[in-house]
């Protein structure tokens, strides 16, 4: 009767061989060898065309296996006094062995799947109850503390704070900004008028002014339209705004800005 079995439903050989002990219904510590042996030889016949690797372990234990099964085959010897030990001996034991730990892996298998099913209650423990610092013990902590104690550690302190200091960026000066003057800007603002006549406001900014210098030449905008030398329109929302010089053509009056204040950044 031919055997069929597939390489993956096994792990290894002893995997297999318990299987054929199963499969036969035989008592584990009584096997016979003769027909596992057969068994177990027809299954790797069938394992040609597998991983040489994984081929190895199973002819190792086929050769194992008949081994024991020629040992067991040959007469006994008589003229020996001490009587020689059961062959299969040491193959049960491994077999023992190897049966309780997949026995173990079963469970520890069933216990992870079971444990997935199962729901634990998060841990609810009141934010000002894990915000709890117990009291810090002073005379704990000052323990042994003395007055030579106290300066060593106070020389440490201010020698870690001298080594953070860069002894050459350290002795730069700080650089400021010119102040700008509304004063100043208005004036330059007429003088760019009377020169242009008509002008859009980005074109009166010089290339690359901050942000300061355009709040303050917008400031200089209003100023000029409050008094009457300058008007100003924009089409829609967020256009550029067109401006006009409303003073004549060579007739410049001298402009009136007192009271106004100069702006520093």
């Amino acid at each position: 009767m031919e055997i069929s079995y597939k390489l993956e439903h096994f792990e290894g050989p002893l995997d297999l061989l318990l299987h054929l002990i199963e499969k036969n219904k035989v008592n584990i510590y009584d096997i016979p060898i003769v027909e596992i042996t057969s068994q177990y030889l027809d299954y790797v016949n069938r394992m040609e065309r597998e991983d040489l690797n994984l081929v190895s372990d199973f002819l190792v234990m086929a050769a194992t296996l008949i081994d024991i099964k020629s040992r067991m085959l040959l007469p006994k010897d008589e003229d020996k006094g001490e009587e020689e030990g059961d062959p299969r001996e040491e193959l049960v034991a491994r077999l023992l062995e190897y049966r309780k730990f997949k026995y173990i892996s079963q469970e520890l298998a069933d216990m992870e799947g079971m444990a997935g099913i199962h729901f634990f209650k998060p841990a609810t423990v009141p934010p000002e109850v894990a915000r709890y610092e117990p009291p810090v013990d002073l005379d704990k902590l000052l323990d042994g503390l003395t007055l030579a104690k106290l300066q060593a550690v106070f020389r440490q302190v201010m020698k870690r704070k001298e080594d953070k200091v860069d002894r050459v960026r350290s002795s730069f000066g700080t650089i400021r900004k010119e102040p700008v003057s509304l004063e100043k800007k208005i004036g330059d603002l007429m003088n760019y008028a009377r020169k242009h006549r008509k002008f859009s406001f980005r074109q009166m900014l010089e290339a690359g002014a901050d942000k300061l210098d355009v709040v303050v030449t917008f400031l200089a905008v209003l100023e000029l339209m409050k008094i009457g030398k300058i008007a100003l329109t924009q089409e829609h929302l967020f256009d550029d705004m067109q401006m006009e010089t409303l003073e004549p053509e060579g007739q410049e009056e001298e402009l009136e800005l007192e009271g106004l204040e100069e702006i520093i950044s």
